[in-house]
């Protein structure tokens, strides 16, 4: 392993370039809906209509793709996204590669799920 190697496996994870991904230490701490209609706040999706059907299977994955992404806080992790959903969702979920490497360093679970057919 050469210098850069090393610092980038030492380097935290990032959601983006200058913003560190933030993760929750336990997948029971994401207590978030599982159904109905949810509006999403103007921080993290700055659209006029940010009401997201979770019955929907799509909307329901741009959800958890959004809200992994833009989540600055754990407790905004924990306010929209729920743990078994998560498990469920994460082999389908197009994320950035720190965000996912953040999240399967810190739940090795989530690295042996296989996509759904």
């Amino acid at each position: 392993m050469d210098r850069r190697d090393r610092r980038a496996a030492a380097a935290p994870q990032q959601a983006r370039p200058g913003r560190r991904a933030v993760v929750v230490s336990d997948l029971d701490e994401l207590r978030g809906p599982t159904g109905g209609v949810v509006e999403l706040p103007h921080r993290l999706f700055w659209q006029p209509d940010r009401g997201v059907d979770l019955a929907d299977t799509h909307l329901l994955t741009w959800l958890y793709e959004t809200v992994l992404r833009e989540a600055r806080t754990g407790a905004e992790l924990r306010t929209w996204l729920h743990g078994p959903t998560l498990v469920r969702l994460w082999p389908d979920l197009f994320l950035p590669r720190g965000i996912r490497r953040a999240w399967e360093e810190r739940h090795p679970q989530l690295r042996t799920q296989v996509p759904a057919s």
